[in-house]
């Protein structure tokens, strides 16, 4: 069972310069340009003396003192790797034209992704968005698999997590009124859609948690394509009672194949445990696949090999340009839109007659 687990290289990758200058940026993005011997030219954030710190740590031999600076670059790629609240009026700023990879989410909700589209086609940028888990290596192998007919027809995804999150890593989410879906199963809608297309509709569930100040942690969804694939998400983040019953895994399933890829990264956050693929042919047994690197910090650096590809022409699709993206927010908002509807109500037991 060989299947492509990786992205081409660009001949001649641009150099980088980063806006923003939070954790994402150095535990994943500079780990990640690092190993692929990206050149980063330089980075800007808000707090300089934050931008300074990583600079320091990773020898950027620039920090811009504002966004004007920022954008007066030339030939290069921006990584908008800040908070996604700011990320439609900082679009404005870059030079039209420009190829800009943006951190998810593509907004807080459909509203502001319809913005972040309508600003891209309006100057012209060639835009992404960092969905990065469809570039995880093993799930480059999924889709290399499902194209291959590995699968057959598709029958099964699901989605499962029983683990615990340390949220308080993220304080700027107690401020956010949604939190688990469009900060973190956003990755695995994405990635659904990507593979299987867009549902015909969704039903979704959101709910808190007495031991958390964040709006919502735990999701259950369903998302619709019609009678013979059943897609279903399954999500708490607040199973504190061991490693024996924690998981952290997506099943694939077909008629002829099925997959079951584990996310090692969310076990034991953010240290992690490494990724799986383990893949069967019907009636056989599941049998390890071995991986050529990991979620984090590879598919960065992949999703980042087709944005350099793609703008310079070596690539015919970018994969998660933003109007991908728009699609996948979209399926999020139906998600929040569906959770507001009631359910259909249960009917109560008849009182008996006097």
């Amino acid at each position: 069972m060989a299947f492509n687990q990786t992205w081409p290289r660009p001949s001649a990758p641009r150099p980088i310069v980063i806006i923003g200058a939070g954790g994402i940026v150095v535990d994943s993005h500079m780990p990640a340009y690092r190993q692929a011997g990206f050149e980063v030219a330089g980075i800007w954030n808000r707090n300089r003396d934050r931008a300074q710190a990583v600079a320091d740590q990773f020898a950027i031999p620039r920090v811009f003192d504002s966004l004007d600076e920022v954008a007066a670059q030339q030939g290069v790629i921006f990584d908008l790797a800040s908070s996604h609240h700011v990320h439609a009026q900082m679009l404005d700023v870059l030079p039209e034209g420009a190829p800009v990879l943006i951190q998810k989410p593509m907004g807080a909700d459909l509203s502001v992704a319809d913005r972040i589209l309508a600003t891209c086609r309006r100057r012209k940028l060639t835009a992404a968005v960092n969905f990065q888990l469809r570039f995880a290596p093993m799930m480059l192998a999924v889709r290399d698999a499902m194209a291959q007919g590995f699968f057959g027809r598709m029958t099964e995804i699901e989605v499962h997590l029983n683990l615990v999150t340390p949220w308080h890593l993220f304080p700027t989410l107690e401020q956010d009124p949604r939190v688990e879906i469009v900060s973190h199963s956003i990755h695995y809608i994405d990635l659904i859609q990507s593979l299987v297309g867009p549902p015909k509709g969704v039903m979704a569930r959101g709910f808190s948690h007495p031991g958390s100040r964040l709006a919502d942690t735990r999701t259950t969804a369903i998302l619709d394509y019609g009678p013979d694939l059943r897609v279903a998400l399954s999500i708490n983040h607040h199973h504190d009672f061991g490693r024996s019953h924690q998981d952290a895994s997506i099943r694939f399933e077909g008629d002829r194949g099925a997959a079951v890829v584990k996310l090692g990264v969310l076990l034991d956050y953010p240290r992690g445990e490494p990724d799986e693929l383990w893949m069967a042919e019907r009636g056989g047994q599941m049998q390890q696949v071995a991986l050529q690197g990991h979620w984090f910090p590879d598919a960065f650096e992949l999703v980042m090999n087709n944005m350099q590809r793609f703008v310079a022409g070596e690539d015919a699709v970018l994969m998660t340009s933003v109007e991908s993206a728009w699609q996948t927010m979209a399926i999020v908002e139906a998600c929040y839109a569906s959770a507001r509807r009631p359910l259909e109500p249960v009917a109560t037991l008849p009182q008996e007659a006097a």
